[in-house]
């Protein structure tokens, strides 16, 4: 086994090593989510933490890890005798993006449960993570049923694999940590919540210490155990600190005035529910643990909230994490005096302790303070533009003069108040990966079906089984009351759920769609689309078209935040190049095609129908729309446009896309036309 990256040898991350050592002194506080751009660190931090962390007394021989003065009366290996055990190692687990659910929670040998009665259980990456570190990284692209057996583990703290009656459960409780980059999209909320601490990171700006963070990764690769040892040293007082905090943190009291500090921080940042008050609490108590104090003050408080707000603070996925300082002091100053006195009614001087840092640049030295601004500078509200009102390319000034088409480029708009949109889905059944928009075949769902087993059998159909072994009894001697099944007898159940798309948006950006109203409704609908493309699971792409060429204004991607970011930006003039847009989109699908070929598409252009610009628009963007039918691809039209004339251009593109039309309206899902809208087309069929 490699030796790994020294923990205290990681340059600057405060906050992430800070985060991460609260958690080896307390799992309590519900683990850590670390975000933060690629190359910043954040594996090498959560794996070199392993290395920290204190041994644990297990059962000798049990596979599940009971402890042995307290074993799990239900544990499978079990039962146990209380008494002494084993002393090993805190593990690490991690868990590949990738992982079927059997490698999670553990296999089954269902032919021998029917057949012999017996629960032959091969544990899972849950059982081997029992009492130790749960790790995903990349956590954001976790399938969804995956994300729902964590969920279930962390809420219960034991796994449960249940096949057709026969049931095996094991405890499982661990410390959760993943990592993450926001561009690849975002996490569900259920799962965002699960995290006790919230962490962002980002590659420092300072060239002095990316000198020294080079320095120091060529020095572990040239000689991993030599450069291991020369912080052998700082890693063995870290690990003494752990133990330390860990045998103090039952005598640490948490007074009534932080107490009160920490329900007025949620109350004043409208956090939902109660588990942001439990998380702060704790945190707080082991920050105190990790100081060496015993009571807990104002600046614990202040941390604490740093780290368990944030990532609870977002109302809607495009919300960009972050906590407003200058509020959140009010608060302290208005709830606790703002002196530091921990509200208990000691004296002052129990705060003396927390003057004292006996590392003031170690992993205690962090601020905790994520960005209060977004990538662009913004506020945390995600608002940067102007208000100010900027006359529509292609509408009439107040002199009554209509600029032409390509005169210049309009400023982005904001746009509208985002709306619950009806379901589009792709007709058919496809097969690609789980979701929540269109009909597949899926490992998960309603059963439809039996057929025979390709490879491991995963979900067994237990009527097809039976009727396929009862003709045989008989002739395989069958002489007592179970069942005589073989491995040819078994069925695999179909089953039928949701699958992800990808749903690509083509959206006009041409002068005609200038109007700054209208161009606001524009976005409005599409970014509610978005946020309906993120609870179902798809991944997203964004095309534009105006002056002379369309343009790929984000590559497909599963960071739905990122094409709203793009969206907002979007701005606005000249011709428009209809056809181009529509090639360019082709181009996108064409590839993507051969990258992920079991995800199926969905194209929804946003145009008012128009095309101009170049020799005969009209007849090439009609040309370039049948390629989308020839190749199946399922589409629908959001017609923009507006005004008591209206030509219906948008509804020809639709049929020539061999799609569907809606308007703006129609959209909504409260609209008269309808609760639901299936994207008509000539999609390809899963045979």
């Amino acid at each position: 086994m490699s030796t790994p990256f020294p923990f205290t040898a990681v340059v600057g991350q405060d906050d992430l090593r800070l985060a991460l050592l609260l958690n080896a002194v307390s799992p309590a506080v519900g683990g850590v989510l670390v975000r933060g751009e690629k190359g910043t660190a954040k594996s090498t931090a959560v794996r070199a933490l392993s290395a920290l962390m204190p041994e644990v007394d297990v059962v000798a021989g049990c596979r599940f890890s009971c402890a042995p003065a307290a074993p799990d009366p239900a544990c499978p290996d079990g039962p146990h005798e209380v008494g002494a055990g084993v002393q090993r190692p805190a593990r690490m687990v991690e868990l590949p993006v990738g992982a079927s659910e059997d490698r999670l929670v553990g296999a089954l040998d269902i032919e021998r449960a029917l057949a012999e009665g017996v629960k032959a259980f091969e544990p899972g990456l849950l059982a081997d993570a029992h009492r130790g570190i749960l790790y995903v990284d990349e956590v954001n692209l976790l399938h969804d049923h995956l994300v729902d057996l964590l969920l279930d583990a962390a809420a219960m703290g034991a796994s449960y694999v249940e096949r057709e009656g026969v049931s095996v459960r094991h405890a499982a409780r661990f410390l959760l940590v993943g990592t993450m980059n926001p561009e690849e999209g975002e996490l569900r909320p259920q799962l965002l919540d699960r995290f006790g601490l919230t962490v962002e990171v980002a590659a420092s700006r300072e060239p002095d210490q990316r000198v020294e963070v080079v320095r120091r990764r060529l020095a572990y690769d040239d000689d991993p155990d030599g450069f291991a040892g020369r912080w052998a040293d700082e890693e063995t007082a870290v690990r003494a600190r752990i133990v330390a905090a860990r045998k103090l943190l039952p005598s640490v009291v948490l007074g009534d005035g932080p107490l009160r500090q920490i329900a007025a921080t949620c109350a004043a940042f409208e956090v939902d529910g109660m588990r942001a008050d439990i998380v702060m609490a704790r945190t707080a108590t082991t920050l105190a643990a990790w100081a060496g104090r015993t009571e807990v003050l104002a600046e614990d408080v202040r941390q604490a909230a740093l780290l368990a707000l944030p990532h609870r603070r977002r109302r809607n996925p495009f919300d960009a994490p972050g906590l407003d300082e200058d509020k959140l002091d009010e608060t302290l100053e208005e709830f606790g005096g703002g002196d530091g006195s921990n509200g208990s009614g000691g004296s002052d001087d129990s705060g003396d302790s927390g003057d004292e840092d006996p590392d003031p640049d170690g992993p205690d030295g962090g601020g905790g303070q994520p960005p209060r601004e977004g990538p662009d500078g913004g506020n945390d509200d995600g608002s940067s533009e102007s208000s100010g009102e900027v006359p529509a390319q292609g509408e009439p000034s107040e002199s009554g003069q209509a600029p032409s088409p390509g005169a210049g480029e309009q400023a982005p708009v904001r746009a509208a108040e985002p709306f619950r949109t009806k379901v589009l889905s792709v007709p058919g059944l496809g097969e690609g990966a789980a979701g929540r928009r269109s009909r597949a075949r899926t490992e998960h769902g309603r059963t439809t079906g039996a057929r025979r087993p390709q490879g491991a059998l995963t979900k067994l159909h237990l009527a097809a089984t039976v009727q396929a072994a009862a003709p045989h009894q008989r002739a395989r001697g069958r002489s007592g009351p179970g069942l005589v099944v073989r491995r040819d007898d078994l069925r695999q159940a179909t089953r039928e759920g949701r699958e992800g798309n990808l749903v690509l948006f083509v959206v006009d950006a041409s002068g005609s769609m200038a109007a700054r109203q209208r161009m606001s409704a524009v976005k409005g609908a599409v970014l509610s689309l978005l946020l309906d493309a993120y609870q179902r699971r798809d991944k997203v792409g964004l095309v534009t078209f105006r002056g002379s060429t369309g343009e790929v204004a984000l590559p497909p991607t599963s960071s739905v935040d990122a094409a709203a970011v793009r969206l907002e930006s979007l701005p606005t003039g000249g011709r428009t190049p209809l056809a181009a847009g529509l090639l360019r989109a082709h181009d996108v699908l064409r590839v993507e095609r051969l990258r992920d070929p079991a995800r199926r598409a969905l194209m929804v252009v946003v145009t008012d129908g128009r095309a101009t610009g170049g020799p005969e628009p009209v007849n090439l963007a009609g040309r370039a729309a049948r390629l989308f039918a020839a190749d199946g691809v399922a589409s629908v039209v959001v017609d923009c446009e507006s005004g008591p004339v209206r030509l219906g251009l948008a509804g020809q593109l639709a049929g020539e896309l061999g799609g569907t039309a809606v308007t703006l309206d129609e959209l909504r899902a409260d609209s008269i036309a309808g609760l639901v809208r299936d994207v008509q087309g000539n999609s390809r069929r899963a045979a």
